[in-house]
């Protein structure tokens, strides 16, 4: 008996619905297990913590490092080094990065540059330092215990018998309780 084509039409939108109602709120549920796991939380609060780290490497770098480097190499203002490349609607020369941008130069911004790359090395130098401390308070990771034996050796042919074993299988000997434990990849 065929179906007729109009009820096939009507079944597999509805076949087709009911399966995504039933992923919906497994889905959801994944999501939530996801969400709340321990790795997610540490990480996002290690996010947070970084952005606020980042700042205080920012203000060490443009405030503590970089003016008494600029003093040293001749009263130099490192945020301020830049390269016209294009004169803005006024004509320099600008005496600041600020006054050529407010002017619409184009400038190349090799002092910025300078203090974004000691901030970056400070930054990891920093995480460099907590991986490694880290990884020193991970307990070292310990082998397993080797399985019991399940096998012993005969002591007239050297063949692998069951430990609950009294005669060989092999050579028909008796064995005693003082034959030696091993398994059976150790005779070979």
């Amino acid at each position: 008996m065929d179906i007729p084509p109009t009820l096939r039409v009507n079944e597999a939108p509805q076949c087709e619905r009911l399966v995504f109602y039933e992923t919906v709120p497994t889905m959801l549920e994944e999501y939530k297990t996801f969400a709340v796991r321990g790795n997610v939380v540490d990480m996002a609060v290690g996010i947070i913590i970084g952005a606020a780290f980042n700042g205080v490497v920012q203000s060490l770098v443009r405030d503590l490092l970089m003016p008494p480097l600029g003093l040293l190499m001749g009263g130099m203002d490192f945020e301020n080094l830049f390269f016209v490349l294009q004169e803005g609607t006024t004509s320099g020369p600008y005496a600041t990065l600020e006054a050529a941008r407010s002017a619409g130069a184009v400038t190349l911004n090799f002092g910025v540059f300078a203090n974004s790359l000691v901030s970056f090395l400070i930054v990891s130098f920093a995480v460099f330092l907590l991986v490694r401390y880290i990884n020193r308070l991970r307990e070292p990771e310990t082998a397993p215990e080797p399985a019991a034996p399940t096998v012993k050796k005969c002591p007239h042919c050297i063949s692998d018998v069951p430990l609950a074993a009294t005669r060989c299988p092999h050579c028909t000997s008796e064995l005693s309780e003082e034959v030696e434990v091993g398994d059976a990849a150790a005779g070979e």
